[in-house]
């Protein structure tokens, strides 16, 4: 009997994710998959080799790289992404838009977002990372910009695990606290284009302290990346108004908001006590 492989989902996603990190003949089989999607499930790997200029070996190893099982395999997830709903497919806001056409297609695009990163999200990495969340005597999360807002929103939300937590938005504050983290401590550094310098630093000074570092970003090939023990990717496209990094913080959001409930389903006990003390402290505040 033969074994049926699973390939994975997301085989244009993946390879977006990971194009900036490709060179020469690898890139070139890239970019040609990316441009000529509906030919490819039709070339075997010989034609597809010779057309872009790269040898069998080098198209082997990218499928590889990109989590399949080989040639055979990154075919049949191409073709799964080339019959996706067309409800799901990426239209252009207009000036002819009315504000309800608008929302339909930010909603789509939202969508899109965040259903190809789920593709491209590493189960490992969102499993380590939650492991050492889970364990950790303190918690900080660094951003700046829009992923300051996701880094504040984290905090809001890992205070009802009952971890010790922070967010700082400021660059001083981000080093100054993280010089004073240890090893027993996770720092979390949110940045899309994974490029923020004061992220970056804030990550690498947390790293040399001995905490465990954890990366949030776009780019999978970033400065942020050479500094995190953990890399979490998101992927987003720009579209005419919405910028790549405003689709990007739905999908920021969303790592954070399942590392939220692995968390707090791996401390059951001391999230339940800490969300019942956090509403009896809320409901002072309300009429």
């Amino acid at each position: 009997m033969v074994k049926r492989i699973n390939e994975p989902e997301g085989c244009l996603s993946r390879l977006r994710s990971i194009l900036e990190t490709l060179r020469d003949a690898e890139r070139r089989a890239a970019e040609f998959i990316l441009q000529q999607p509906h030919e490819i499930i039709h070339l075997p790997i010989s034609e597809l080799a010779e057309r872009c200029g790269a040898s069998e070996a080098t198209i082997f190893r990218l499928c590889r790289r990109l989590g399949f099982s080989g040639y055979q395999g990154m075919k049949i997830s191409l073709a799964r992404d080339l019959v996706e709903p067309l409800a799901l497919i990426h239209e252009e806001v207009t000036e002819r838009d009315s504000p309800w056409d608008v929302a339909q297609k930010v909603f789509q695009s939202s969508m899109r977002s965040l259903a190809d990163t789920l593709k491209v999200l590493s189960p490992t990495e969102l499993e380590r990372a939650a492991s050492a969340l889970s364990r950790a005597r303190k918690v900080e999360f660094y951003g700046v910009g829009g992923s300051g807002i996701v880094a504040l929103d984290a905090m809001h939300k890992f205070m009802r695990t009952g971890l010790l937590c922070a967010a700082y938005t400021d660059s001083h504050l981000q080093v100054m606290s993280a010089a004073l983290l240890g090893p027993e401590d996770v720092a979390v550094g949110i940045s899309h284009s994974g490029s923020s310098k004061d992220v970056v630093q804030a990550l690498e000074v947390a790293r040399k302290a001995g905490a465990t570092t954890v990366a949030i970003t776009n780019k999978a090939r970033s400065p942020i990346v050479k500094v995190a023990d953990i890399v979490l990717c998101t992927t987003s496209a720009e579209t005419g108004f919405r910028t790549e990094a405003m689709a990007s913080r739905l999908c920021q959001l969303a790592i954070i908001d399942s590392l939220f409930v692995a968390v707090g389903l791996a401390r059951k006990d001391a999230t339940l006590a800490s969300v019942q003390r956090v509403r009896e402290a809320i409901a002072l505040k309300r009429y």
